[in-house]
């Protein structure tokens, strides 16, 4: 009718396929309806056939005339035939409908391939005439995750968004497959906050934050169903109708029940590496009801591993709380405190076999925790409390608690050490200077290897030092450590570590540093008390010693820079730089000193240019060897004495030897590189010596080249030594530059091949003295962390 209405404004092709269609699927339904009816009918014939030892044929002539003396069809009949057979499968009580129903539904699912025509199935005959819209079914995965296994009256959309659906993920199917019980849901998902995922209730399953995520885009009623077998989750199936309903009665939540017994037995195992795991392995005949059973390769890998594990199944009661764990599979590796072995495990309680576990908060607990969310537990260091021939044992395990199916893989390990680990455990006690020591609560026993006896001082057969009275073996000076010790561990159940002198029998002291930790059980209830004692005497004496260097190595230090500030500040002093070309005696003067890049580097380098009182211009550039304060006082006396006997008029070979003389008896064992030029206005030439120092550049006609050089020894190394002279003629708008060698010096490169980058770079002209300066250095790249002083002049005529 749907079809045929939707269709009313269509014409041609069109309406006539949609037609064609809506014809199709009446003709399907009906199809489906009819096997349905045909495979109960031959059901009851059969059973008529053995109650009244006749013939097919006259058992289904006797069911059908019957059945027209009653006035009901004869599927109808059959249904009651088949609900007082005897020996049919004991189920609820159900009414005359619903076992018609339920037969109806048997019968058709016999022919479902899978779990998409086993749903199908039941929607038509069951839930359909019930006014649900839709069902799925889900098997659950070892991760507590369900695996979509079969759907009818969910959109494609919804089918693919709900194929697997995570552990934490809240929905009615989730719950029921959590809390092992049916959900009734009669006006729609609960309000509540929304755990995420697929979707939430309240919008659509696309999202929302009112309820639990909702199945299909229904508000209606909702039911959700687990599969169990044997007492055991194997997953779940959810029934969704379009509006709300006023109750779920008891009736209809039997044969709901039933419909899902149905559907389980029902469903077929998956086959190849297409299939869903879960599905798979819940999908096994009666007797796979362990979960050794269903995950059959799982227990041969653990023994494989060697692990510490065994897997158990929840134990549920009717309304689906967990009441123990039924142990399936033991570990070959597996160490029960009480020595059993693992066939004595097998097939009991987890509380059976270790009822302290179900203490509050212990790891009976904690097991159902890990199975109701699915978040694995794991715990270091725990004292796992078991009673073995009455007596309470203690062994500190490390656990691990992770979810399998509707059931749990327990694993833990006793710390015990081998004969290697042991020994091991020795050498670092005795390397590291460490004593281990443990005190019961319950019992104030304490054990002390054999490494704290020797710290303390004691003889092996005294008694070992309880908490209690530490403070009295404690310098007195330091019992607020012991004090801090005792809080930390049995007050507050924290770790700490501390620092004390203790006082040894023989009247000396040890520096001790104590490391400890509380140790509690799975209720957090303290235990005991552990920890190690180190020997830190040896260190503490370092201390000391090293606290006094320190504080010399800081006077030193503060000294060392007092002494850097003077030799810097008496340098800048001296050698002020100028920006500025300075006009003297028809020269243009620019000097430039750049420092070295590591400031507490105070170099020897200076410059000088100044006009003396005969007129002529005396130029200096000159390079102390070395970089400290001695430098710098070896720079101011060298610079004045040149200035000083400068004036006397002698030449600058003559000046040079005479410098050369107090470099060597009136300084602190220095030595120097100078050149010195005497420049005369009025025939503009230049005399120069040298002393060891490189030779000035002429930039002449747009080439430059070094002047020759005269011999002349560096200053301070021969007191008699002897300077050549050599004199030049600055042509009109010559320049000339001195310079220092921290200007061209690079690691690596040879003193030549540097200066042939610099004549290249001084042949490029610039308008004036001031600004070839700044062109020279700021092209020149040296990186021996060396200053630098640099003189340009050129030769200016005066013009009337």
């Amino acid at each position: 009718m749907g079809s045929a209405q939707g269709s009313a404004g269509r014409s041609g092709p069109a309406a006539g396929m949609l037609s064609v269609i809506a014809r199709q699927q009446r003709q399907l339904a009906e199809a489906r309806s009819r096997t349905a009816s045909d495979a109960l009918i031959d059901v009851a014939i059969g059973v008529l056939v053995e109650r009244l030892h006749c013939s097919v044929a006259e058992a289904g002539e006797q069911l059908r005339g019957l059945a027209a003396a009653a006035g009901v069809a004869p599927a109808d009949f059959a249904a009651e035939v088949l609900g007082q057979a005897p020996g049919a499968s004991p189920r609820p009580a159900l009414d005359s409908d619903a076992r018609r129903r339920s037969w109806l539904a048997q019968a058709a699912v016999g022919h479902a391939a899978d779990g998409c025509p086993v749903a199908q199935a039941v929607h038509d005959e069951v839930l359909a005439p019930l006014g649900a819209v839709a069902v799925a079914f889900w098997m659950l995965e070892p991760d507590g995750a369900l695996a979509l296994v079969g759907e009818a009256g969910l959109g494609p959309l919804d089918a693919s968004r709900w194929q697997r659906i995570p552990p934490q993920l809240d929905c009615a199917a989730q719950r029921a497959a959590r809390l092992g019980a049916p959900q009734w849901w009669p006006t729609g998902s609960p309000p509540g906050p929304a755990a995420g995922g697929i979707g939430a209730g309240g919008t659509d399953s696309t999202g929302g934050t009112d309820g639990p995520a909702r199945l299909g885009p229904w508000r209606g009623a909702r039911a959700a169903l687990p599969f169990r077998r044997a007492g055991a989750v194997v997953g779940a199936m959810e029934i969704c109708w379009p509006a709300s309903r006023a109750q779920f009665g008891e009736g209809l939540r039997r044969e709901l029940t039933a419909l899902a017994d149905l559907c389980l037995h029902s469903l077929r195992p998956t086959s190849g590496p297409g299939g869903t795991p879960g599905a798979a392995a819940a999908q096994t005949p009666e007797g796979f009801a362990t979960l050794a059973a269903r995950v059959a390769w799982l227990p041969a890998l653990l023994d494989a591993v060697g692990g510490s594990v065994l897997l158990a199944q929840a134990v549920r009661a009717d309304d689906g709380e967990v009441l123990d764990f039924r142990i399936d599979h033991v570990g070959e590796g597996f160490q029960d405190p009480g020595g059993r072995p693992p066939a004595e495990l097998r097939g009991r309680g987890l509380l059976e076999l270790y009822p302290l576990l179900g203490a509050d908060a212990g790891l009976f607990g904690r097991a159902v925790e890990v199975l109701r969310t699915g978040e694995p537990y794991r715990a270091d260091g725990t004292v796992l409390l078991t009673l073995v021939d009455d007596v309470v044992v203690g062994e500190e395990v490390d656990v691990r608690i992770a979810r399998l199916f509707d059931g749990v893989a327990i694993g833990w390990t006793v710390g015990e050490a081998s004969a290697g680990e042991y020994s091991l455990l020795r050498a670092v006690e005795r390397l590291g200077r460490f004593g281990a020591w443990q005190e019961e609560i319950r019992t104030g026993a304490v054990r002390w290897t054999r490494h704290t006896y020797e710290l303390f001082g004691r003889a092996r057969h005294a008694p070992p030092i309880p908490l209690d009275d530490l403070h009295t073996h404690v310098h007195p000076q330091d019992r607020a450590a012991v004090d801090q010790l005792r809080d930390a561990l049995l007050r507050l159940k924290r770790s700490v570590t501390v620092s004390f002198r203790v006082l040894l029998p023989d009247g000396t002291m040890r520096q001790l540093r104590a490391l400890a930790e509380p140790v509690t059980d799975t209720a957090g209830t303290l235990v005991a008390v552990r920890g190690v004692y180190q020997d830190l005497t040896s260190h503490y004496r370092t201390q000391v010693v090293l606290d006094a260097t320190r504080h010399q190595l800081a006077d030193s230090e503060a000294r060392a820079a007092g002494q850097h500030r003077l030799a810097l500040t008496l340098q800048r002093a001296l050698l002020p730089g100028s920006d500025e070309a300075v006009e003297a005696s028809g020269l243009a003067v620019a000097v430039r000193y750049r420092p070295a890049e590591q400031e507490h580097l105070v170099g020897g380098d200076w410059y000088d240019a100044v006009t003396l009182p005969g007129g002529d211009v005396l130029l200096v550039v000159g390079d102390v060897a070395g970089h400290s304060i001695r430098t710098v006082a070896g720079m101011v006396t060298l610079r004045n004495s040149l200035r000083g006997l400068a004036v006397t008029g002698a030449g600058p070979a003559h000046l040079l030897r005479w410098l050369n003389r107090v470099t060597y008896h009136l300084t602190d064992d220095i030595t120097a590189t100078v050149v010195c030029g005497l420049y005369r206005p009025s025939d503009h030439t230049l005399r120069w010596a040298r002393a060891g120092h490189l030779p000035p550049v002429l930039v002449h006609g747009g080439k430059a080249s070094t002047l020759p050089q005269p011999d002349g020894l560096l200053l301070g190394v021969e007191p008699d030594a002897a300077y050549e002279e050599a004199i030049h003629h600055l042509a009109p708008e010559d320049l000339l530059l001195l310079f220092t060698d921290g200007l061209i010096e690079r690691r690596g490169t040879g003193l030549d091949t540097s200066l042939g980058a610099l004549l290249e770079i001084a042949a490029q002209r610039q308008p004036d003295v001031a600004r070839q300066a700044d062109h020279v250095l700021a092209h020149t790249r040296p990186d021996t962390d060396d200053d630098t002083c640099l003189i340009v002049i050129q030769r200016r005529d005066h013009r009337a």
